[in-house]
């Protein structure tokens, strides 16, 4: 669990090294001339199983002003019964293009430790806001340092039945052109997501949850996973933002 939160934190620090002297246009200055940061923990949870990962993480952050922000984007999960885990660290320039949408452009880092250690970037470009029906969606496409071309998409949507008690249902999916085995990448349609977390807000930033978590493989991907092609599991933690 150290390591995993250690690589993590790293990943999320050097992701602000490298995009950290991007600067606003001089047009988007006034709007920019007070510079804010937000930290949100999307998840920190726990996965009671026998085997597996466990523990994950999904994070989400920004500094700037209302045009032109730096993004850090991260998500990973590790195991509690090895030395085990994966991680990926975004780190994106981003710029208001629309009322609703930002256009985001920068790299990922994806770093595995353990018996499969391993490290590849990619360059990445897409948008992310606020789509009809209070979506909020994420597609983003992915080029690799070998040349391997990806992309994924992301959306949820929120349901009020309180003030404080929520309902988030999300939804995700990814795809590649080249197979990369090493990774457990197919070509194709790699696999969907969907999950539901019920939480409460004990505080306006503290919120605990309870939820379900669906992952389907697909195609070349599920061969590579093997047994693990579909699997579902309760989830359990806090929503944490500053």
């Amino acid at each position: 669990m150290l390591r995993f939160i250690q690589y993590t934190l790293g990943l999320f620090l050097a992701s602000t090294l490298v995009v950290g002297t991007a600067a606003p246009s001089a047009q988007a200055q006034t709007m920019d001339d007070k510079l804010r940061t937000f930290v949100l923990f999307h998840k920190l949870e726990y996965v009671p199983e026998p085997d597996g990962r466990p523990i994950s993480l999904e994070a989400t952050s920004w500094i700037g002003g209302d045009v032109n922000r730096v993004w850090l984007r991260a998500e990973g999960e590790t195991s509690t019964l090895n030395r085990e885990g994966e991680v990926e660290a975004e780190a994106l320039y981003g710029r208001l293009v629309s009322p609703f949408f930002d256009a985001v452009a920068g790299v990922r880092v994806d770093r595995a430790w353990g018996a499969r250690g391993k490290t590849r970037a990619h360059l990445a470009v897409g948008l992310q806001g606020l789509a009809p029906y209070q979506f909020e969606v994420e597609p983003t496409l992915y080029v690799s340092q070998n040349g391997n071309v990806s992309a994924g998409f992301a959306a949820s949507y929120h349901v009020l039945f309180t003030q404080r008690l929520k309902l988030e249902s999300e939804l995700e999916t990814s795809a590649a052109l080249q197979a990369v085995p090493e990774w457990g990448v197919g070509s194709g349609v790699n696999d969907l997501g969907l999950g539901a977390r019920l939480r409460y807000e004990l505080h306006r930033k503290f919120a605990p949850y309870v939820g379900y978590d669906h992952h389907w493989a697909f195609g070349e991907t599920a061969d590579l996973a093997g047994e693990h092609a579909s699997s579902g599991a309760l989830v359990f933690g806090v929503r944490i933002w500053r």
